[in-house]
């Protein structure tokens, strides 16, 4: 099976699927689909994925995966070492919360096409970064709460889960925008480690193919 994946370097869904694929240890080629200039929405991209939205993992024969959060828990059943998610279910349960904290509440508001429609709305740049921080601050108030109740080294115990690959794009964004992160010490003390980990680190936007043309 050849996997292909369809991103763009600094978003943060395709950054995710690509931490979960480095951390299985899984090869993969990629594609690269430049949303500054809406390829995402062309002909090409929308066969693949009739959302118009990235990413997309190839399988190969034609069998195409969309949403993060889905390809990801696709890869933790196929490839089930390391998991993703804990072993027992109340463990499993508070990490999906968390990652989809982030991956359901805060990202779809700070995303591309949300900050596009600002923009179209008369929106200048100091409005629209009060709007990401708003949410965000929503948000990562609740998820410093639980990284303090259930973080070890990582968001979630001693190993990377679910709520790592979802956290680490996020504050990546949230500093791309100098959006302050003070409130929230021990999230980001998670975050930071969890970058360090060689399969994170990997994954960094600086080190794709397409940043190089940004």
């Amino acid at each position: 099976m050849t996997l292909t994946l369809f991103g763009y370097w600094r978003a943060a869904a395709p950054y995710r699927v690509r931490i979960g694929l480095n951390l299985k240890g899984l090869a993969y080629d990629q594609a690269p689909v430049n949303l500054l200039k809406g390829e995402q929405r062309q002909g090409a991209y929308l066969d693949l994925n009739p959302q118009g939205l990235t990413p997309a993992l190839a399988l190969g024969d034609g069998v195409v995966l969309t949403q993060s959060l889905a390809i990801l828990e696709w890869l933790d059943e196929t490839h089930p070492e390391p998991a993703l998610l804990p072993a027992d279910p109340l463990g499993r349960a508070r990490v999906r919360a968390m990652a989809q904290i982030i991956a359901c509440d805060i990202h779809p508001l700070n995303n591309v096409r949300v900050t596009g429609e600002l923009v179209a709305r008369g929106q200048d740049e100091a409005a629209r970064k009060a709007w990401m921080a708003r949410w965000l601050a929503e948000g990562f108030t609740a998820l410093e709460a639980a990284v303090a109740a259930h973080g070890g080294t990582y968001a979630y115990g001693d190993a990377p889960t679910l709520a790592d690959v979802c956290l680490v794009p996020q504050v990546y964004g949230a500093r791309r925008f100098d959006i302050d992160l003070s409130p929230y010490p021990t999230l980001v003390a998670a975050a930071d480690r969890a970058a360090d980990h060689p399969a994170f680190a990997a994954a960094h936007p600086s080190l794709q193919p397409d940043a190089a043309d940004a």
